[in-house]
């Protein structure tokens, strides 16, 4: 069905009045669907369905005083969430910028998200040929060593999911479930991840996991440049560098490590 520019333009005002509705609970405690309307210069009927709407997302819930609404614990797992990333990136930064002046390549700090890596943070180092930012990318999990890391210890069925079809990027890049497995299997075991020419022909980067204090990984961390320059010897010397780096990361975040 196609949606037309009427429809589109009525979807993105409801988004926008619903938006202010949680502005509006923000500064009002509570409020009720009358005074909503009123000041979102609505009918009654209008404000009473965008509050229904926001209500089975939890996103608001009434109070006891029935017909009054308030914010809902949804937008409190949203704000958790954004908390954690903010206070990974943070604790992570400094790190990161030591990493990245040892090392002289580019170092990134990524996080699962839905389908993807999502890049979250970069520091570039000396030797850096490129400065593209890849901070608010979403990258292909299969086809990177932080997207490896990241999914290194899910099972399916989740692991399928999150996978998805295994697109080719170059000739490198590996589309054959079976092998992405025992790939998984070796990440799990060495404690990083190494992708070379998988997602663009000439780059390499090794990646280690960050974990929270549960010992789950929810980030990772990778160092990255030209193939030309990451040699078997180079990633030799890099792979102590970021699993230190990471470690550190992990305790900052609480991670108390355990002998395996």
């Amino acid at each position: 069905m196609r949606t037309t520019t009427r429809d589109a333009s009525g979807t993105v005002q409801s988004v926008d009045r619903a938006v202010t509705i949680l502005e509006l609970l923000a500064v009002h405690g509570a409020a009720g669907v009358t005074q909503l309307a009123r000041e979102l210069g609505v009918h009654k009927s209008t404000a009473s369905r965008l509050v229904a709407a926001l209500e089975r997302r939890r996103l608001v819930e009434q109070v006891e005083e029935r017909g009054r609404y308030r914010l809902g614990v949804g937008i409190l797992k949203l704000a958790g969430a954004t908390s954690a990333r903010l206070d990974l990136v943070q604790e992570a930064r400094p790190v990161c910028r030591r990493l990245a002046s040892e090392t002289g390549e580019t170092v990134n700090l990524a996080v699962l998200s839905g389908g993807a890596a999502l890049y979250v943070d970069q520091v570039s180092g000396g030797s850096s040929l490129s400065s593209y930012n890849w901070v608010g990318q979403h990258i292909p999990i299969h086809a990177t060593s932080n997207g490896k890391v990241l999914v290194s210890e899910l099972v399916d069925p989740e692991l399928g999911r999150v996978l998805g079809d295994l697109v080719a990027y170059t000739p490198s890049t590996i589309t054959d479930r079976a092998v992405l497995d025992a790939q998984l299997e070796e990440v799990r075991e060495r404690g990083f991840a190494v992708a070379a020419d998988e997602l663009d022909v000439g780059l390499t980067a090794v990646a280690a996991p960050v974990r929270d204090a549960h010992g789950d990984v929810v980030a990772s961390v990778s160092v990255s440049g030209p193939s030309f320059r990451f040699g078997s010897a180079r990633i030799d010397e890099l792979v102590p560098l970021v699993r230190s780096a990471t470690t550190e990361i992990s305790g900052r975040l609480a991670h108390q490590p355990v002998d395996r």
